[in-house]
C-alpha cells in the first residue's frame, strides 16, 4: 500500500472530476471521524495491488501493521489501473459519486432492470434529467425513488434528449449495482 504518484493522482482526479465537477473538493476535504483520535482526520487515496482505495488517514495508519500480501482491502475501492496504465472507476465508487454527482439521470421503473443487466439507457426509459448535461459528461443513474443504480457517460446533451426518438441512446453504461451479482469473483 502506497500513496499515489503525481501521474496516478492526476488520472484519478480527472476521472472523478468528470462525474462530480467542483464537488471533487468535498471528496478530498471531507473530515473523517473514524478512529480513536478526538480530532477529525481526512480521507486519502492509496494504491494497493493496482486498485485505488479511499480511506481515512486513521485507518491507513492502522493498516501499516498488516503485511502487504495479507491486506485484502482498505476503505472503499474507487477504481483500478489497467495493465495499459489507464484508470477505470468501479461500481464500489457509486456511493461517493452519488453523494457528490454534478449530473444525474433518473430512470422509469420499467427500464431499471434493463440498466441493471448492463444495457445502455434509452430515451424511452428516461424519467428525469438534470440541466446542462453535455455529450461526454459523467452522469450518475438513479431510480425514481433516488436509489443510485450506477453511472455512465452521457451520449447526448439535455436539449438533444428532449427531441430524441424513444429508441435513441442517452447514457452509455459503465457500471451498475447488478455487477455485485454478475462479477462477484472479480470485485
Amino acid at each position: 500500500m502506497r500513496t499515489l504518484d503525481e501521474k496516478e493522482t492526476t488520472q484519478v482526479f480527472e476521472k472523478l472530476f468528470k462525474f462530480t465537477g467542483n464537488n471533487l473538493k468535498n471528496i478530498v476535504e471531507s473530515p473523517s471521524h473514524e478512529g480513536p483520535d478526538p480530532d477529525p482526520g481526512r480521507y486519502c487515496f492509496r494504491l494497493c495491488k493496482n486498485r485505488v482505495y479511499y480511506a481515512s488517514e486513521s485507518l491507513v495508519r492502522r493498516a501499516t501493521n498488516i503485511g502487504r500480501h495479507n491486506l485484502a482491502s482498505l476503505g472503499t475501492c474507487v477504481g483500478k489501473f489497467t495493465k495499459g496504465g489507464s484508470f477505470h472507476l468501479t461500481v464500489q465508487a457509486l456511493g461517493i459519486l452519488a453523494a457528490n454527482a454534478k449530473h444525474k439521470v433518473w430512470l422509469k421503473p420499467t427500464s431499471e432492470m434493463s440498466f441493471l443487466y448492463g444495457n445502455h439507457v434509452l430515451k424511452g426509459g428516461l424519467g428525469r434529467i438534470t440541466e446542462n448535461i453535455n455529450p461526454g459528461d459523467g452522469v450518475v443513474v438513479f431510480s425514481m425513488s433516488d436509489v443510485p443504480l450506477g453511472f455512465g457517460i452521457s451520449q447526448r446533451s439535455t436539449q438533444d434528449c428532449r427531441k430524441l426518438d424513444p429508441n435513441g441512446l442517452v447514457v452509455l453504461h459503465q457500471a451498475d449495482i447488478g455487477e455485485y451479482l454478475r462479477m462477484e469473483d472479480e470485485l
